[in-house]
């Protein structure tokens, strides 16, 4: 292995390290971790691991609470990923996509976006891709309301982590499936999937982090189970202590759950100590969303003690908090909405720059690109398909007798007719230029014989084509080679094409405008000698 290619398996298995961790780590060493990477990538020359740190740093922006700066950061790995065909890159996309329309509040294409990320794994995707895009199409699905189908796609992801010993993603897995069941309102479901994810934690020595265990305990709350819940928020706040969370602001969240649990129990001097340091980590780090239900938790807590104008006057702050939070955060729905917009604006240009990228531009017709990306798979599927190529004859007497733009307007109309007569015999088949005045046709499902008879009236109706208007008069003819797929051991594209272009050139040896379907095989060797006395082509 050369120095070079060391170089970027090793960039590439630190990426991989990094796009398939479970736990984020902190969003300004992860960016800044994200940028090395595309520094080093930029510097070996390698377009697909640019773009995969650049996706990286996307994620991270995504972390420290800049979706807009991520979705547009995002538009041009979707572009790219698009263009070159990279599937698991764009299947990362997809799912990256989905996670900024949920928060932007379009649950609609949040679920457009999860789908897309499924139907694009293929072989190439990891473990971690495997399940946790099925778990995140899980999750759209429920954030949509159509719980029976999410149930069924975390079925599937759990089954799948089972089988794949992905354990530390099938906590994740159960995690959400929970929280999603607590969301619809099935409460005792909730409960037994968080039961069922303590039994494996168990089973596994896997340690639940602050995350998970807040889930818990908010299904425990939700359960009735009030001391079990203060039990497991008690837990979940000494693990944060210790540096197990990946979420510096979480400590809020995980003092307004204890607190709810406390007061559930009706140890409300407890629960106001709770509330208390929530409300002041709320103040410190700005975090007006907690902060709206801590005047809210406040408003409770005085109830539950009977202080009910206290409560009252607490409920007006929550009120107006609430209001203010709402505005703010349309404000943002509405940025993201617009970055959200962009990167489907871009997604679709993508999708047109790689129709174009597998296009000629002169003619139409597909070309050698599109050609090398679905050929094998055509002859891999169908042992009846012929492949032909055509050539155009004394195409140089055109260019040179006629000007290069005459010639040009040859090819297009020799495009056009091919496409047109290849359609109205063979509709699944189709024409692609391969370059120069040399065309390909692809005939699925028709065996040589009567390929032969397909691709003759093509060469006729070419021939008999009125070329006066463009050609003055010049007559304009084709000579095709034609190959069966299922006589070439193995089946193979090269093969086919070898035998085709073998074929092409008895055809151009026997005089031109015709088709020839075979050659015997000392005539295939000598043609082939013939043709490349000193490694030229005549044509």
């Amino acid at each position: 292995m050369t120095g070079h290619a060391a170089d970027v398996e090793e960039l590439s298995a630190a990426l991989l390290a990094l796009e398939d961790r479970i736990v984020v780590p902190d969003p300004e060493a992860g960016y800044a971790a994200a940028a090395e990477f595309e520094r080093q990538a930029a510097a070996l020359g390698d377009e697909s691991l640019l773009m995969r740190a650049r996706l990286r740093r996307a994620v991270m922006l995504d972390r420290a609470g800049d979706l807009a700066g991520a979705t547009r950061l995002t538009q041009e790995v979707c572009n790219w990923a698009a263009v070159h065909g990279d599937r698991r890159l764009q299947a990362r996309t997809h799912a990256f996509c989905a996670t900024i329309a949920q928060v932007a509040g379009d649950a609609a294409k949040s679920l457009e976006h999860a789908l897309s990320a499924v139907e694009l794994l293929d072989d190439t995707a990891t473990p971690y891709m495997q399940v946790s895009f099925r778990a995140a199409l899980a999750d759209a699905l429920g954030h949509n309301g159509d719980m029976e189908s999410a149930r069924l796609r975390y079925r599937q992801a759990e089954a799948l982590a089972r089988e794949l010993e992905q354990w530390e993603r099938l906590t994740v897995v159960l995690n959400n499936w929970a929280w999603a069941e607590y969301d619809a309102g099935d409460l005792p479901r909730a409960g037994e999937i968080t039961h069922r994810m303590r039994e494996h934690v168990d089973a596994h020595g896997i340690d639940l982090d602050p995350t998970e265990l807040d889930t818990i305990a908010v299904i425990q709350i939700g359960n009735g189970e009030y001391a079990e819940a203060e039990a497991t928020m008690l837990e979940c706040i000494a693990r944060h202590e210790a540096g197990e969370s990946d979420g510096a602001d979480d400590l809020a969240d995980y003092l307004l759950t204890l607190t709810r649990a406390q007061r559930g129990l009706g140890a409300t001097s407890r629960a106001q100590v709770s509330l208390g340091a929530a409300r002041s980590l709320c103040l410190e780090r700005g975090l007006h969303e907690v902060l709206v239900r801590v005047h809210q938790e406040q408003a409770e807590l005085h109830a539950a003690r009977g202080e009910h104008a206290e409560a009252y006057a607490a409920h007006k702050v929550f009120q107006a908090a609430q209001k203010g939070l709402r505005a703010e955060q349309e404000q943002e729905k509405a940025l993201l909405r617009h970055a959200v917009f962009e990167t489907t604006e871009a997604r679709q240009e993508a999708g047109r720059f790689r129709d174009q990228a597998r296009r000629d531009a002169l003619t139409g017709l597909p070309n050698r690109r599109y050609v090398d990306e679905e050929l094998s798979t055509l002859i891999a599927a169908d042992p009846d398909l012929t492949v032909a190529i055509a050539d155009i004859d004394h195409f140089k007497q055109i260019n040179d007798t006629l000007s290069h733009d005459v010639g040009d307007q040859v090819l297009v109309q020799v495009a056009k007719l091919l496409g047109t007569e290849l359609a109205a015999t063979n509709p699944a088949g189709f024409a692609a230029r391969l370059g120069g005045e040399e065309f390909l046709l692809v005939l699925p499902a028709t065996p040589i014989t009567r390929a032969a008879q397909h691709l003759d009236a093509i060469r006729h109706a070419i021939s008999e084509h009125h070329w006066h208007d463009i050609t003055n008069g010049l007559p304009v003819t084709i000579s095709i080679g034609a190959a069966a797929v299922s006589e070439t051991s193995p089946p193979s594209q090269a093969g086919a094409l070898a035998d085709a272009d073998r074929n092409l050139y008895a055809a151009k040896h026997a005089g031109r405008n015709r088709v020839i379907t075979g050659t015997p095989p000392e005539r295939r060797t000598r043609a082939y000698r013939d043709r490349n006395p000193d490694g030229g082509q005549t044509r």
